[in-house]
């Protein structure tokens, strides 16, 4: 059973909600303000919803050492350092579930695997062709019909971004395989898009509304 976390108040909007949703934060050495994505860092902890415009609101308004109590020294890059932890650990997800099998490279493999294996995301590097992302939409379209809508595509990471995770080079397109690590890589994907306030795909293939569409493999959809 997973663990429950009680509720925690963001310091902006005053809202509870999970832990899941928010970004920690404690004081370092010389009253610094250190995000604590992982939630382990010890000392007491303040919480803002994961968003970087209300993380620059509690910058402006000198948040943080209303709610500490004390004075509480927030960097002026902030908001850009809690992006760059947040890319970093989206791509260490990536990296993990490539260790665990979990990552499909090459475009012919990718594209094969779309109808032979339990996919859960396509993943393109940042500067993806048009023709080759849309060269790969077309069998997931024919596949997927309407539910494409709900099928996750990943396009934020860079081509050598990719090539780091996936310790191979000149990676443009990978599939993301249902198993260990997954679910890990897209949670990650997902708190990166809210902070960065990245709405719908502009392709129209991924929309972060609902659950997510698996894409199971030849002979398992349902009719």
């Amino acid at each position: 059973m997973p663990r429950h976390e009680p509720e925690r108040t963001c310091i902006v909007t005053r809202e509870a909600q999970s832990p899941a949703g928010l970004i920690r934060f404690v004081l370092g050495p010389g009253h610094q303000v250190v995000p604590d994505l992982r939630h382990k860092l010890p000392g007491r902890g303040v919480w803002v919803t994961a968003r970087s415009d209300l993380v620059e609101e509690a910058v402006k308004r000198r948040l943080f050492s209303r709610a500490f109590k004390t004075e509480a020294l927030a960097p002026e890059t902030l908001v850009q350092d809690i992006e760059r932890l947040l890319r970093d650990d989206m791509r260490q997800a990536l990296a993990l579930a490539n260790k665990a099998g979990c990552v499909v490279t090459g475009f012919q493999k990718v594209e094969a695997a779309i109808t032979d294996k339990p996919i859960v995301a396509l993943i393109h590097a940042a500067e993806a062709a048009e023709d080759g992302r849309r060269k790969l939409a077309n069998p997931l379209r024919k596949r997927l019909g309407g539910a494409i809508s709900s099928f996750p595509v990943v396009q934020v990471l860079s081509n050598d971004e990719l090539d780091l995770a996936l310790g191979r080079s000149h990676v443009i397109h990978a599939a993301l395989v249902a198993g260990a690590g997954s679910d890990g890589f897209l949670n990650r994907w997902h708190r990166y898009r809210s902070y960065c306030g990245i709405g719908a795909d502009p392709s129209g293939l991924g929309d972060e509304t609902g659950e997510p569409t698996i894409l199971k493999p030849a002979g398992t959809l349902a009719e």
